[in-house]
């Protein structure tokens, strides 16, 4: 996927730890990228001490910003319109979002939105663990101290993206926005939920209920109900949807199956179990179904007439955050899309 696109170069000198010298290819992404397009994002980041203050007199530049001048490295984070990107469960999924972002915000000639990123791989062992296809409410409860030291280090680095000079946050992770509204939490800036983001867009589609008399029916598939609950019933909820979610069976018996064939590396076998478990929220009446874990993506091939009833909510934050950036709406104040 990176092939001639995106090379990037972040360092780092204490907490936290930054993206670095990535070039990574994704074959099976449905996002597709112009060979001739190449973009060099420089991003230059403040030294923090304990406190998560920054210091003005330590600056850290990209590997190839020292030809630039100081007033052009200072540049992108006195941009009104910067992105602070809190990096998701896997520093591949963060990178895709940053395709996209990068991809779709310079499409039409234009410069590409100007981001910077904070992503820790150390905290990537803890958030899948929240997410574990087997896991269900009482075992995240049961979890909750390491629960509470993941969203702890979340809003430090939300923190330090503030301080580092973004004006907006977005976290481009199925499962940290689940505790979106705690990491938020004292966030002066505009904070992207990412079931927000989708749930204005499914509103702006002015979709038809398929029955008579009814909301319309938005189906979540997810590996874990919990994510499913946390990042869109609510959301969904306030602009009038109905959730649909798997009921149990569904979810032992087939979505679950599905997400072990892929470990497993069974591609025909994962599609078809996802294919089953599209379906049988289909036939629930639901008008959309949402595709909310990384595991999902990518498993169905681009050509299947299945992925039009589907939705990535990758793609609305990611439409979301770009449509903010190139609008001026660099003067709200609390999280919207």
């Amino acid at each position: 996927m990176f092939d001639g696109g995106m090379t990037m170069c972040f360092h780092t000198v204490n907490c936290p730890q930054i993206l670095g010298n990535i070039s990574k290819n994704r074959s099976r992404s449905r996002t597709k990228l112009n060979p001739c397009f190449a973009v060099k994002v420089c991003s230059i980041l403040l030294q923090s001490d304990e406190s998560g203050n920054l210091s003005e007199s330590k600056k850290i530049s990209s590997s190839y910003s020292a030809q630039v001048k100081p007033q052009a490295q200072n540049s992108l984070l006195s941009q009104a319109n910067t992105v602070g990107i809190i990096g998701g469960v896997s520093v591949l999924s963060t990178l895709i979002f940053l395709e996209k972002l990068v991809w779709w915000s310079s499409r039409n000639g234009e410069e590409s939105v100007p981001f910077v990123v904070c992503s820790d791989p150390s905290i990537d062992g803890a958030l899948a663990s929240q997410a574990s296809i087997h896991s269900s409410f009482d075992e995240t409860a049961q979890n909750e101290a390491n629960h509470e030291a993941i969203v702890r280090n979340l809003r430090h680095k939300r923190v330090f993206l503030e301080q580092s000079g973004a004006s907006c946050i977005v976290m481009p992770c199925y499962i940290s926005n689940a505790w979106h509204e705690q990491i938020s939490e004292g966030c002066s800036l505009p904070f992207f939920h990412i079931g927000e983001c989708v749930a204005k867009e499914l509103k702006e589609a002015k979709l038809k209920p398929h029955g008579t008399g009814s909301n319309v029916r938005i189906g979540v598939l997810a590996a874990t109900e919990t994510i499913a609950a946390a990042s869109y019933r609510d959301q969904l909820g306030n602009q009038g949807f109905e959730v649909v979610l798997p009921d149990k069976a569904t979810m032992e018996h087939i979505l679950i199956p599905a997400i072990e064939s892929l470990n497993k590396r069974d591609t025909e076998g994962a599609q078809n179990l996802l294919r089953i478990a599209i379906q049988v929220l289909l036939i629930r009446a639901v008008n959309v179904v949402i595709l909310a874990s990384d595991e999902l993506q990518n498993i169905l091939p681009r050509e299947d007439p299945l992925l039009k009833k589907c939705m990535d909510p990758m793609d609305a934050l990611a439409r979301s955050t770009i449509k903010w950036a190139k609008t001026g709406k660099q003067g709200m104040q609390k999280n919207t899309c």
